[in-house]
């Protein structure tokens, strides 16, 4: 069955740095857009981040521009977060999709991996 798990999140400082992995299960990255969601509890779910199949371009959310890179090697894909803030902190998932612009349905959510940031 097609998954994909994330992973690499944690606590940290304001003004620190994490990298998330997502990792597939079932199938190839490469042959899919991938996106990065984050989610507060008590607010809906915030795609922050994507990139195209075959490492097509990347594209991202307003306040996270210059501070996350989304990438993909070897099959997997990376969320590298620098100079994060306490509102950064929430459940991270990645999902697959054709395409990053919401003309598919992101679907083989990962379970997520929690990140906080202290102040």
């Amino acid at each position: 069955q097609a998954a994909l798990v994330e992973s690499g999140g944690g606590s940290v400082q304001a003004g620190g740095s994490l990298r998330l992995t997502c990792k597939a299960f079932g199938f190839s990255v490469d042959n899919y857009a991938i996106g990065w969601f984050r989610q507060v509890p008590g607010k809906g779910r915030e795609k922050i981040a994507c990139i195209g199949r075959r490492n097509g371009p990347a594209e991202y959310e307003d306040s996270v521009k210059g501070r996350f890179t989304i990438s993909r090697t070897g099959g997997v894909v990376y969320l590298q977060m620098n100079n994060l803030d306490p509102q950064d902190s929430a459940t991270y998932q990645c999902a697959s999709a054709g395409t990053c612009d919401g003309r598919t349905t992101f679907g083989s959510w990962g379970p997520g991996t929690q990140v906080s940031v202290s102040s």
